[in-house]
């Protein structure tokens, strides 16, 4: 198994996630420099140049590959200019002198950029590009992806990872806690107001993240879409390595650092005995309100291995959060989880 763990990108919350590095430690990342290009998820601290040199040499030294993420999903059509083109290609040029082992974009212009000019990086194809399918590898391969870090969406969906594997002859990488929404109606739109707000220049002054209030308030209302995020369990990782996907990569880079510590150990030993929530990226502020044992989710990766997607007809995951899910209640200054059953109880009648 290879973890590729996340970095909030400033040097001493490096040597701290190093200091605690499992064995399956692979690859450490974090967001490149917002002066070239910002990135698909909210960034803590974006490293310059002279950073990167210092902690790639670090992680190099320890026997860790460092990855550097550049994934916008949108670039203003900045790529296609030639002050665009020549300012990526320098900085791809620096990453490459520097020994950086790889570099993780959204934008099929810059994976071609890539294999191209710097054949020594590898060239992972983000998330954010929504792979999904064998004919979309295939389309992105031929653009000279190396790996390619799958759509969440296709988690639980083995006949498409089982068809993509069949084809795609490079390293498959899936996002094991991200824990956005299934099938999430603002996902788009999110990663295009993310790529605006993580790069410098004129960034739109925004009143409210709108995109995830309206997540919020659907898991809040409906929490059985907590059980049907496509998250993956340290339990069930095995499923996975079955089909011949080994390499995971955990989300989280603007979490706190003892959380990826935390989180790495818990998927780097197979197990978490804990609330499940403890280990999503996202919505990390429903830690304090749903409590969903994560033992007791033993053996619903078989469902899910077979799950034809089809909800409204299932129920599975509903009747799930109605066995499992428990909310805090704080009541004369005491902590106490209540069935979800029973809070729907109280609130209907209340």
């Amino acid at each position: 198994m290879k973890l590729v763990i996340p970095h909030p990108g400033h040097f001493l919350a490096l040597k701290e996630i190093c200091k605690e590095a499992t064995g399956d430690a692979y690859e450490i990342y974090m967001a490149g420099t917002p002066e070239v290009l910002g990135s698909g998820r909210i960034t803590l601290h974006a490293p310059m140049l002279d950073e990167i040199v210092t902690q790639t040499e670090y992680l190099h030294d320890r026997k860790l590959k460092i990855g550097i993420v550049m994934n916008p999903s949108c670039m203003g059509g900045q790529h296609l200019t030639s002050q665009g083109y020549n300012m990526f290609r320098w900085y791809f040029g620096k990453l490459n002198d520097i020994g950086v082992d790889s570099v993780t974009v959204a934008e099929p212009y810059l994976i071609e950029m890539l294999r191209k000019e710097f054949p020594d990086i590898k060239v992972v194809v983000s998330t954010i590009s929504h792979v999904d399918s064998p004919e979309r590898a295939r389309f992105y391969l031929e653009l000279g992806a190396d790996a390619i870090t799958l759509d969440t969406n296709i988690n639980r969906n083995f006949d498409i990872l089982e068809a993509i594997k069949d084809v795609a002859d490079c390293e498959l990488r899936l996002l094991v806690n991200e824990a956005c929404l299934y099938k999430c109606p603002f996902r788009y739109s999110h990663f295009n107001l993310f790529s605006h707000m993580t790069a410098l220049g004129n960034k739109p002054s925004i009143f409210s993240d709108y995109y995830y209030e309206k997540c919020m308030s659907f898991r809040v209302r409906y929490p059985e879409l907590v059980i049907k995020s496509p998250w993956i369990r340290p339990e069930d990782l095995g499923a996975y390595e079955a089909l011949g996907i080994d390499c995971f990569k955990m989300s989280g880079r603007a979490n706190t650092i003892r959380w990826i510590i935390d989180c790495m150990k818990a998927y780097s030993n197979r197990s978490y005995d804990g609330n499940l929530m403890d280990l999503l990226d996202c919505p990390s502020e429903l830690r304090d309100m749903f409590y969903i044992p994560n033992k007791e989710l033993e053996g619903a990766v078989k469902q899910w291995m077979g799950c034809k997607k089809f909800c409204h007809r299932c129920g599975f995951c509903k009747a799930t959060a109605e066995r499992v899910i428990r909310v805090y209640e704080f009541k004369d200054r005491q902590r106490k989880t209540l069935p979800l059953k029973e809070v729907r109880t109280k609130c209907a009648t209340s």
